[in-house]
């Protein structure tokens, strides 16, 4: 809901449990009012009718106040917006125009100098809690120069003056992504960022503030911001010396040139979310997940089936007959999805040729994929397959007919990660070939699952012959958008997972446009605990892709682990199944098909329901709970016990306190307050030892 004042110079934003205010003063400057439990209307006019502060001449009245601060005038803080022309560089504008459109909140400034508009649009939903916030530049004039944006951030979020703030982030690297870090905010600057070409798996763009690190699971003010591109990106935490934090995020790493705009162009900044929560990090987390089920994830009402991917059990040694015999075991698993990885197209013996040659081996798949394909309908599954569109090795058929269409600098040696090349998707005719292909693809075989790869990132993010190179950096990105776009819209029976080897590209835009993504290519069953932890801090299960591989774990640690811990560490998201079935025995086989049968019963509740963490993964016991209706799943494992102790005892959460639950393991009767008492934990003992609970209300 979206309320304005009397003088229509301030707004207030209404969601489920809070509100966000601003104010238009009468220098045109946008300043920020309140962010946090609901106020009035009255109230926060009110705030905008107090008398300004008194500055000293050393401070500015704006730092840490301002909705979205620009470059130049009386502003000491990082800048949100930095233009430049031949003539002048900054920024010194007037309020133009505000309007209300249903949920969204557009105000609208100009800068006759520049001839740049600039709307800054808001968005709140009655059922939620996230402020989505996002910014459109555009170069207003009729001729002249060109804009050029160094910088355009989607948002400032301000927060309010406090003792001490602690400072929450995910990060992490390959097989070992989005692991939760907790510190002090310091006065100064903290950036997070990724100069890599994608969302990268060193950080998550989202950061979460809670006051003298006051917040609990279930209790205390958090503030969280997490933002939705699927490149180089960049958030600034700034605790000014007054007490104030104020946190900037967007597109693009520096401030060296984002785009140029030509007179009549535009740019529209990826979206910049905010969240407020009073019920601590655990609410933070159920009302991200909440507003990404029912806003943001495509056809996110729909369970993710249970899948099998050929990849460990095949590498690039790969035939129909072998995929024949693991889909024929898959299915008898009770899998819902085959998935054929790398090595089915081109040349691809290797990691050194074939990508960018996007059509069936003949040696290998005779008749093409659609026989495999029909096989596997034939046995109940859906058909899938593996992609990774935007890079290309030296040694294909692309390659040889295009060498021009790859990113790099000329007169420098191009530089190969994993022998591969990146595509430059900022270019009209590469998004076409891969249109032509993927098109193809898609219209002559019955594909159900695409599994999109990015397994490089940009290091020589040249364009030879281009006037403006530095955008290839924001127009690959939208080129990747739009490329999915059309795939989708033109088939919209295909889903599609996002994964850049592992999770390096988990982020709330590729999330719009995908069906899940891939977490880490870890698939150790214990190292997998922290990172989903870490993962369900903003993402729901519903998109955490998780799978069962084989022990002892020859990908990463040799670790061995029971069939048991593999398949409830990976039922606490999308289950899946990625080991060698040639090589498991029939107990093995027999036994797997147990846990899928009883992760089809739990999903609608993993994969809907709200998650409480009752223990995080530091070792000893970690259990997770999701609640969805009448019914409560839990998730427990045991990583290790020493003296021979219990596991110790689990509060439910999440449960009505004056209804009574069943366990339907074990028959026990409880109280939605009771404990978790030890009886439940039987058998649950030694090291990497793990269990499922199911509990429902008594009617």
């Amino acid at each position: 809901m979206i309320e304005t004042g009397n003088t229509g110079r301030a707004w207030l934003l209404t969601g489920a449990s809070s509100s966000y205010a601003l104010r238009l003063t009468e220098q045109d400057e946008l300043v920020h009012l309140h962010w946090g439990p609901r106020i009035t209307l009255a109230a926060a006019e009110a705030l905008a009718a107090a008398p300004e502060l008194d500055f000293r001449a050393f401070e500015s009245h704006l730092d840490g106040r301002e909705e979205y601060p620009v470059e130049g005038g009386p502003r000491f803080v990082r800048p949100a917006l930095s233009v430049r022309t031949p003539q002048v560089r900054g920024t010194e504008w007037a309020f133009d125009a505000a309007e209300a459109d249903g949920d969204e909140l557009r105000i609208g400034f100009t800068d006759s100098v520049h001839r740049l508009a600039l709307i800054l649009h808001y968005r709140m939903r009655d059922d939620s809690d996230v402020v989505e916030r996002w910014a459109t530049v555009a170069h207003a004039g009729p001729d002249g120069p060109p804009l050029e944006l160094l910088r355009a951030d989607a948002a400032a979020w301000s927060l309010p003056a406090r003792d001490g703030w602690r400072l929450s982030r995910l990060h992490g690297r390959w097989a070992a992504e989005s692991r939760l870090e907790r510190a002090e905010l310091l006065h100064g600057e903290s950036v997070i960022s990724s100069r890599r070409g994608h969302t990268g798996h060193q950080f998550l763009p989202w950061v979460a503030l809670d006051a003298d690190g006051a917040a609990t699971e279930e209790s205390g003010e958090v503030y969280g911001c997490a933002l939705g591109w699927s490149g180089s990106w960049r958030i600034s935490v700034q605790r000014l010396p007054d007490g104030l934090v104020q946190i900037t995020g967007g597109a693009g790493y520096d401030d060296a040139g984002l785009l140029r705009l030509a007179p009549g162009e535009s740019y529209t900044t990826p979206v910049f979310a905010g969240l407020w929560s009073g019920q601590g990090f655990g609410g933070a987390s159920r009302a991200w997940h909440a507003w990404q089920l029912a806003h943001v994830i495509p056809d996110a009402q729909n369970p993710r089936p249970v899948l099998y991917n050929s990849w460990e059990a095949t590498g690039f040694d790969i035939s129909l007959d072998q995929q024949r015999v693991l889909a024929e075991r898959a299915a008898a698993m009770g899998v819902e999805l085959f998935v054929v990885d790398d090595a089915w197209f081109g040349q691809r013996t290797s990691d050194r040729a074939g990508l960018g040659d996007w059509t069936p081996n003949p040696d290998r798949f005779p008749g093409g994929l659609k026989p495999l394909a029909d096989e596997v309908h034939g046995l109940g599954m859906q058909f899938g397959i593996w992609v990774e569109p935007e890079m290309v090795n030296a040694d294909s058929d692309l390659y040889r007919a295009h060498p021009d269409w790859v990113q790099h600098f000329p007169g420098r040696a191009r530089t190969e990660y994993r022998n591969q090349l990146v595509l430059n998707l900022a270019r009209p005719d590469v998004r076409a070939y891969l249109w032509e292909q993927l098109d193809a693809l898609l219209s002559g075989t019955p594909i159900d699952y695409v599994k999109w790869d990015f397994n490089r990132c940009f290091t020589d993010a040249g364009w030879p012959g281009e006037e403006y190179p530095q955008k290839l950096w924001v127009e690959h990105v939208e080129g990747l958008y739009a490329l999915i776009d059309r795939l989708r819209a033109a088939h919209p029976t295909v889903a599609f997972e996002s994964c850049s080897g592992g999770g390096g590209r988990v982020d709330l835009g590729i999330m719009s446009r995908t069906d899940q993504v891939w977490t880490s290519d870890n698939t150790d069953p214990l190292d997998r605990l922290a990172i989903q932890e870490g993962f369900g801090h903003l993402h729901p299960a519903r998109v955490m892709a998780a799978w069962v591989t084989d022990s002892p774990n020859h990908q990463l640690n040799d670790r061995r682990s029971s069939l048991r811990f593999r398949f409830v560490s990976a039922m606490a998201g999308v289950l899946g199944v990625g080991g060698d079935l040639t090589e498991w025995s029939e107990e093995e086989l027999a036994e797997a098909r147990t846990w899928v049968e009883l992760y089809k019963e739990i999903r609608p509740v993993v994969q809907q329901g709200e998650l409480y963490r009752l223990r995080e993964p530091r070792g000893g016991l970690s259990a997770v709970q999701y609640v969805h209706g009448d019914d409560a799943v839990v998730l427990m494992w045991l990583e290790a016990q020493r003296y021979g102790e219990w596991p110790p005892a689990l509060r439910l959460r999440g449960l009505d306190p004056e209804a009574i639950y069943t366990c339907l393991d074990t028959g026990a009767v409880h109280h939605g307050s009771t404990l978790l008492h030890q009886g439940l934990h039987t058998g649950l003992r030694g090291d990497l030892d793990a269990r499922v609970l199911r509990l429902r209300r008594g009617r």
